[in-house]
């Protein structure tokens, strides 16, 4: 017997602890409703969740009432019945995602209400993300796998799923006096200028916003402003920008106040043509072919 025989050591295996873990996904959804949409109602033996991407919701809830705003996700736990209308003649845009897990710290979720941050919400927006690389999209149920979705696309809907529940039940237990007063500064530096950024973008949606302008009034250097923005919003400037316009027409189209040529002056197209063609680009549809999707939701 040689010395490396006799001298191995033993190595104990620590098993992960898990405080939740998600079984199975049923169904995923990013809806686009008109102003007048009504969901009359449901429930079924598994989770689910509602996030307000934008608009504003009331939502029923057993013999409960709850008015969502922008922002805001709420869950429902298995057989609890549901329904929810849009409100205030505004467009909604919703993501439902619905799932199973038996795990003990999902108590925590029954009959809440909570407001995302900017790392929640891309948390949220990297499993639509994901879904649509893993499942046909627009998403049906029962899903539908893609047959060139990217390796891992299914683990990380789950992983990235876990990391926001886990991340939801973690804030919940925690204070700002958990992190050194120096980051909790720096960080909401970061976010209020990209706050700042987003808010200036969406006031000024009607303009042709470059690079250079948005660096010049908030004085800051275009690089590190590119790069602030990208690591917080996945997009860049000119991206967002561009996202933002498509986005707000969506909801004017949906809203049936204005007519395409009157979008396209709203939103700083030199015409209802480069609209047309800049909305199908970004969502391969034509305004009308968009109207018409829209409206047999309804």
């Amino acid at each position: 017997m040689t010395i490396s025989e006799t001298n191995t050591p033993e190595y104990q295996r620590t098993h992960l602890k898990m405080s939740l873990v998600i079984q199975k996904v049923i169904t995923m959804h990013y809806f686009e409703f008109g102003k007048d949409y009504s969901f009359n109602g449901e429930k079924h033996d598994f989770w689910e969740f509602l996030y307000v991407d934008r608009g504003e919701v009331e939502v029923h809830a057993d013999d409960q009432r709850y008015l969502l705003k922008q922002g805001s996700i709420i869950f429902h736990k298995p057989n609890e019945f549901h329904s929810f209308y849009a409100t205030k003649g505004k467009a909604p845009n919703l993501i439902v995602m619905t799932f199973d897990c038996h795990s003990k710290a999902m108590q925590f979720f029954e009959q809440k209400v909570l407001h995302l941050d900017d790392e929640e919400r891309n948390l949220l927006a990297q499993i639509v993300r994901e879904g649509q690389q893993a499942f046909e999209f627009p998403f049906g149920h029962p899903l539908v796998r893609r047959q060139d979705s990217p390796v891992g696309s299914e683990q990380m809907i789950q992983s990235y799923l876990e990391i926001l529940l886990v991340r939801l039940l973690r804030k919940s237990a925690q204070s700002e006096t958990d992190t050194p007063l120096s980051t909790v500064a720096k960080e909401k530096s970061v976010h209020d200028l990209t706050s700042k950024v987003m808010s200036y973008m969406e006031q000024h949606i009607d303009a042709h916003l470059t690079l250079n302008e948005i660096s010049q009034v908030f004085c800051v250097g275009k690089t590190q402003l590119k790069e602030l923005f990208k690591k917080h919003t996945n997009y860049t400037l000119m991206e967002y920008f561009a996202k933002l316009k498509i986005d707000q027409a969506k909801i004017l189209i949906r809203e049936e106040t204005y007519n395409f040529t009157e979008i396209s002056r709203q939103l700083g197209f030199s015409s209802v043509h480069y609209f047309s063609k800049a909305f199908k680009k970004a969502t391969l549809m034509s305004p009308s072919e968009y109207a018409r999707t829209v409206k047999s939701r309804m």
